[in-house]
């Protein structure tokens, strides 16, 4: 009862403003927020042009030539085949990058107050390595080892994807409960064997979740590829947006659409699946 009446003795206490004179953030994001709009003055930003009758004309009859689009039946067995290397360079892609992030993951994290983590910053700097390449750089470097092909492309997606998950994948293993693995090293368990039976266990959820969503990620990607000739359905857009065969480039389009809302709403339902 005493509880009860100090609280509502307790003095109201108004939020803070959002800006304050006296706040050296405050300033610090109002002189960011006034850079970004002032470099806008920088860009010749044409938006009268951009929004004049002629170009509405323009690009009226630029998207009218997309329909009807082609539905052949000679080119919609080549779609299928390039959208079936799509979807298997995003998913053997991201299998691999899983693999590699995992295992670059455990070196990379602190995985208990008196881990020595030697091999962490190194680990580390790996990572930032692998995903400060985009995708199209590793594919341009691998299609000279590799040649043309969704074999270059999956080792682009791979490479660049497994820095972002092992960065995710540390930071999973470094938050988990300490509580089981304690409690096992208590009782003179190896860490090799804490790792399998306390860490990973706990962690899994969140690891598979951040592959499923990288996966969605590497669909978008995997499409793009195909641009440096990395192969599925990318390359055959390249193609035939490069002789104007629009079309053509309006199957292709609407193709890579479904296939991302697929890949979306399947990995949207596994992870649904998994946090029950």
């Amino acid at each position: 009862m005493s509880d009860v009446r100090s609280a509502a003795n307790t003095p109201y206490r108004m939020p803070p403003p959002l800006f304050s004179a006296r706040c050296r953030g405050c300033w610090w994001v109002a002189g960011v927020f006034v850079l970004v709009l002032a470099s806008f003055w920088t860009l010749d930003l044409q938006w009268r042009q951009l929004f004049s009758m002629d170009a509405v004309a323009s690009m009226g009859r630029f998207v009218g030539e997309f329909f009807p689009p082609d539905t052949s039946p000679a080119f919609l067995q080549r779609v299928a085949v390039a959208t079936w290397e799509t979807f298997a360079m995003s998913a053997f892609g991201t299998l691999l990058a899983a693999a590699l992030g995992l295992a670059l993951a455990v070196p990379a994290a602190r995985l208990h107050a008196q881990d020595a983590s030697w091999a962490r910053s190194p680990t580390r700097l790996v990572l930032n390595a692998l995903r400060s390449i985009p995708e199209l750089v590793w594919a341009g470097l691998l299609l000279i080892a590799a040649g043309l092909g969704p074999f270059a492309g999956t080792l682009a997606l791979a490479l660049h994807t497994a820095g972002v998950l092992g960065r995710l994948f540390a930071e999973a293993l470094e938050n988990v409960p300490p509580g089981p693995a304690q409690a096992l090293r208590n009782h003179g368990v190896g860490e090799g064997r804490i790792l399998f039976y306390a860490t990973l266990p706990q962690a899994l959820p969140q690891l598979l979740s951040y592959t499923l969503y990288r996966w969605e990620n590497n669909i978008r990607a995997a499409a793009v590829l195909g641009v440096v000739g990395a192969g599925g359905l990318g390359q055959m857009l390249h193609f035939h947006m490069g002789l104007f065969q629009m079309s053509k480039t309006a199957t292709l389009l609407g193709v890579t659409l479904l296939l991302v809302v697929a890949v979306d709403a399947l990995s949207w339902s596994l992870r649904r699946a998994l946090t029950r």
